[in-house]
């Protein structure tokens, strides 16, 4: 296919699509493992993994027969019946976890506005909070999907601007970042609380604010404040869960437990969209019927593929591979001498490298990227992100490696 015929689809996107992402220019058509291929035929090692929704890999074997098999069978019913995939993936779910109940979404914004739900109804039927005074703490940076609730408590304008107005019951808070130490965030978190404080929400690693790693023992000095003040603390691992960090979620790196966690992105197997709330009963018997749902929710396909989605991650060992790979991977990169590096962070697969000022940005650097046959996305202009699938194998990173100090050392 000519090149003419890749600006054609590219154009057609610009014409008929809204301008809300700006893509790099290729236009992919099909994928399979870690690869990913443009219309051409030119394969490209992906570095993106949809934003860690494709940890198994593009069009697992295992996935596709689950969603054939699935949905020539029955795809969706309304939630006024019950189904054998979505009481199997439920099982399932909360066994690993550990969570008693669980509550399906699609998307994680979803998923978000579920726990926001959930804590506002704990802290009015259970701590006793008067009706709408009920409070969430969260913390600077944060990045929790693109509802308006949702970004009306980010701390970036950009997501804010000309969507207005916001609710109110979100404060913000101090996250465990830069000069900010833990102890200096757990002050600023116990500032803001008063009576009417229900939770404090959180992502365990922050990812598009760029892969912000807070120091060890943040998470545990949260579980403690949460329980002297009895609020709840919940924990978004729509990015961070389900292996990405070489745990099966980035809090087990702290071992602790939060009192609500919510999962979406690799949930789906890279097939479907599903999402979810988990907490315990104390919580999630708040919700009665009528009071939450949704359509797609829990749909028997997308339970079906959520369910074996979870199972390859044991089978094929994808949490090992990613705290083993992750490990090999960001050192390797540590060790590039450049000085255009700021520096290398990360946990598991799941790696940022942050440039210093400089009149080339992160995206300039994910063309030459590209060229070479990565993917890669960029953050904030200074970031540049390296979430390849859990899947993926040291050969292939070892020539993602070469790719990467290449381009660096070019510039």
């Amino acid at each position: 296919m000519s090149q003419s015929l890749q600006d054609d689809y590219i154009k057609k996107e610009s014409i008929y699509g809204a301008q809300n992402y700006s893509p790099l220019s290729v236009v992919l058509e099909k994928g399979e493992g870690a690869y990913l291929w443009d219309v051409d035929g030119n394969k490209y090692l992906d570095m993106v993994s949809a934003y860690s929704a494709v940890s198994h890999g593009h069009s697992h074997p295992e996935l596709v027969k689950t969603l054939q098999d699935q949905s020539s069978k029955l795809a969706i019913t309304s939630r006024a019946f019950y189904t054998e995939p979505f009481a199997d993936f439920l099982e399932f779910l909360s066994k690993i976890s550990g969570f008693e109940s669980i509550l399906a979404m699609n998307t994680g914004a979803e998923a978000v506005e579920t726990a926001i739900k959930a804590a506002r109804r704990w802290g009015y039927f259970t701590k006793g909070i008067p009706d709408n005074k009920a409070e969430i703490i969260v913390a600077d940076g944060n990045f929790h999907g693109r509802t308006t609730t949702i970004v009306g408590f980010s701390s970036d304008d950009a997501y804010k601007k000309g969507f207005g107005p916001f609710g109110d019951g979100f404060i913000t808070a101090k996250f465990c970042w830069s000069d900010c130490s833990i102890q200096d965030s757990i002050d600023s978190f116990s500032s803001k609380i008063n009576k009417n404080t229900c939770a404090i929400l959180v992502e365990p690693i922050q990812g598009e604010a760029g892969i912000r790693v807070p120091d060890y023992g943040w998470l545990q000095e949260l579980r403690k404040l949460c329980d002297k003040e009895n609020i709840l603390l919940i924990l978004d691992e729509i990015q961070s869960g389900l292996g990405r960090t070489g745990k099966l979620f980035a809090h087990d790196h702290e071992d602790i437990k939060p009192d609500g966690l919510i999962l979406g992105k690799a949930l789906g197997g890279a097939m479907l969209p599903i999402s979810a709330f988990l907490s315990s009963k104390e919580v999630m018997n708040h919700f009665n019927s009528g009071s939450h749902g949704s359509t797609f929710g829990g749909n028997p396909l997308a339970s079906k593929v959520a369910k074996r989605a979870l199972e390859l991650l044991y089978e094929d060992s994808l949490i090992e591979n990613s705290f083993t790979l992750g490990e090999y991977f960001k050192s390797s990169l540590q060790s590039i001498d450049n000085k255009i590096i700021k520096e290398v962070r990360g946990k598991g697969l799941w790696i940022g490298m942050e440039l210093n000022d400089s009149e080339l940005n992160a995206k300039d650097l994910c063309m030459m990227l590209l060229n070479e046959g990565l993917l890669c996305k960029e953050t904030h202009k200074t970031v540049i992100r390296f979430a390849p699938p859990l899947m993926i194998s040291k050969k292939e990173i070892d020539w993602a490696i070469k790719k990467i100090t290449k381009v660096i050392r070019s510039v």
